[in-house]
């Protein structure tokens, strides 16, 4: 792709997470680092990039919409890299993700649509393969810290010797941040394919859904047994309960496990909790977040329900202002203990709006590092700790993120 005329592409620039994007990219690209902004209004890219100032003055603007197959493949053969906040992505990123395949560009988005992944895998993977594209799925907080921490947890114990990964598991210690309505547009529209289709429901059962080498997964290594509604932590008291992005993250771990040839080890267990306190309050709560979570996932798949939280919930392309994202946060903790019995723990954290300003950041950097950093040779459909791993924690760690590891025994 030396030729290319540029190195990325920014789709969906207009939209709320898609503008943050283009904001954190025009601050912290650097000089030479060669931009475009794509979108379905010409008028809107260009008042956005006169929102950006002059580091994004000479950006040049590409009227495309999601569903011109021919308009998508003539941006994607003009740079390096595409990355999309187009969703959801299941109507609106096949298109996308077709035209990057043909056209040898490497791609990223945000997607926490495991149908959509899914897809990807099956249908692109070969044609990415034979043309060099790194397809790049879930690139903000669905499903980055996730998945770097499990591979730097990996890697650690490789280099000390202790074996591979077995019962691991990660715990939201701090959440403070919105969920985007693009987040929750997803959501919705996995829904109603949930309840209409029966194939898809006994795909999302599967725990195993994204490997393109199915027949291969250990069975039975992929959970550490099952979660109740709330259960207690052992030596802190603290009550945990069930992370509503944890179906979704768990998958992409176990994807980079399989990309990499069971690197994690085949005897990974993985999943995602969120800590929610001591005491009778701390168990109450971990059992409202269980029911919620089911209460709110079955209102948005009937469409009577649908349309009163249709009222209630942000629409796709809202999201709240500076100074309500600049209180945002988050911490992750993941432990894990290796066949050898050796523990560990990794922290990723950020003083960012996990859903908006972090997310940018985390999708900005997954496409600098696609577009500039001597990344490893796969090719095919990635996760970004497959496809960018160490380049990306670096890069994280530039931006002030907390990436760090320590061994407990």
């Amino acid at each position: 792709m030396t030729d290319r005329e540029l190195d990325i592409v920014l789709l969906g620039a207009t939209g709320f997470v898609g503008s943050l994007t283009a904001g954190h990219l025009a601050e912290h690209a650097g000089e030479g680092v060669r931009i475009g902004l794509a979108g379905r209004s010409a008028s809107r890219l260009a008042r956005l990039r006169d929102d950006l100032g002059e580091a994004a003055s000479d950006w040049p603007l590409i009227e495309v919409d999601a569903s011109d197959a021919a308009g998508l493949r003539a941006m994607a053969s003009r740079t390096r890299v595409v990355v999309t906040t187009v969703g959801p992505y299941a109507r609106d990123g096949r298109l996308v993700v077709r035209a990057c395949a043909e056209e040898g560009t490497h791609y990223a988005d945000l997607t926490g649509e495991p149908l959509f992944v899914h897809w990807s895998v099956d249908t692109a993977t070969a044609r990415a393969r034979q043309t060099g594209a790194k397809i790049v799925h879930s690139c903000g907080f669905d499903s980055v810290p996730s998945d770097l921490g499990v591979l730097l947890l990996a890697d650690r114990a490789d280099a000390d010797g202790e074996g591979t990964l077995t019962d691991t598991t990660l715990v939201v210690r701090s959440l403070r941040g919105g969920i985007s309505g693009g987040t929750l547009d997803s959501a919705r529209q996995m829904a109603i394919t949930w309840r209409k289709d029966p194939a898809a429901r006994r795909l999302l059962a599967d725990p195993h859904l994204l490997s393109p080498r199915r027949d291969e997964e250990p069975e039975g290594a992929q959970e550490k047994g099952s979660l109740l509604p709330a259960e207690r932590e052992p030596g802190t008291g603290r009550w945990l309960g069930p992370f509503v992005m944890a179906a979704h993250n768990a998958r992409v771990v176990r994807l980079s496990n399989t990309l990499t040839d069971w690197s994690y080890g085949r005897g990974l267990r993985y999943r995602e909790l969120i800590e929610l306190g001591t005491g009778p309050r701390g168990v109450l709560r971990a059992g409202g977040l269980s029911v919620g979570m089911g209460v709110l996932f079955a209102g948005l798949a009937w469409k009577p329900t649908r349309t009163l939280l249709d009222r209630l919930l942000p629409a796709p392309g809202e999201g709240p202002d500076a100074e309500s994202r600049a209180t945002g946060r988050f911490r992750l903790d993941i432990t894990t203990t290796t066949t050898t019995g050796a523990r560990y723990r990794a922290v990723v954290a950020a003083d960012h709006d996990p859903g908006y300003d972090g997310t940018a950041i985390m999708l900005g950097e997954s496409a600098l590092s696609l577009a500039r950093d001597d990344l490893p040779e796969r090719a095919g459909v990635l996760t970004p700790a497959s496809a960018m791993g160490e380049a990306l924690v670096g890069r994280l760690r530039a931006q002030g993120f907390t990436l760090t590891l320590e061994r407990l025994g």
